[in-house]
């Protein structure tokens, strides 16, 4: 993981607080170009839109493939606050987004949250790894590791899991 991707890696983090302080779970995510030009960004809309498929991710997806062609899509990065979910790993994918970067793993994040019925732990990897075309994977991001939890600190104590 380069300079770059931290940078944007912060930017993801950075929707994720405007999430939060809009009332939804704390997520965000960022779509760069080819060139490494931050293009979109979307944040979680779960409670505010009552949408349990609002993630971050899966916003900047429907975004994207309205703004963007496959083949642009297939040079594009999407950076998240968190480890895409299986959902949105599985929109990457459908998107033809050609790498995703995340800050915290899905098993941090899951053990900020706790226990939950809610929960569908597969690693976006493994997703991934069974897809018919390859998608380049880079996380966790040590290095932000404090910035991506603080995101989470006090939230999930008083909210519905996601």
């Amino acid at each position: 993981m380069n300079d770059a991707d931290l940078q944007h890696l912060r930017a993801a983090i950075a929707a994720a607080w405007r999430a939060r302080e809009r009332g939804n779970h704390p997520f965000g995510a960022v779509l760069t170009d080819g060139t490494g030009r931050n293009v979109l960004e979307a944040e979680n809309t779960v409670v505010t839109e009552r949408d349990t498929t609002g993630h971050a991710e899966t916003n900047l997806v429907r975004m994207a493939t309205r703004q963007f062609t496959a083949a642009e899509l297939a040079h594009c990065t999407l950076y998240a606050s968190a480890e895409p979910c299986a959902m949105c790993a599985g929109a990457s994918h459908w998107a033809g987004i050609g790498r995703v970067v995340y800050a915290l793993s899905e098993l941090d994040l899951y053990a900020l949250i706790g226990p939950s019925p809610h929960q569908l732990v597969i690693p976006c990897r493994d997703i991934f790894a069974r897809a018919g075309r390859a998608t380049e994977v880079l996380g966790p991001a040590p290095e932000l590791d404090a910035e991506a939890r603080s995101v989470h600190a006090g939230f999930w104590n008083r909210q519905q899991p996601a």
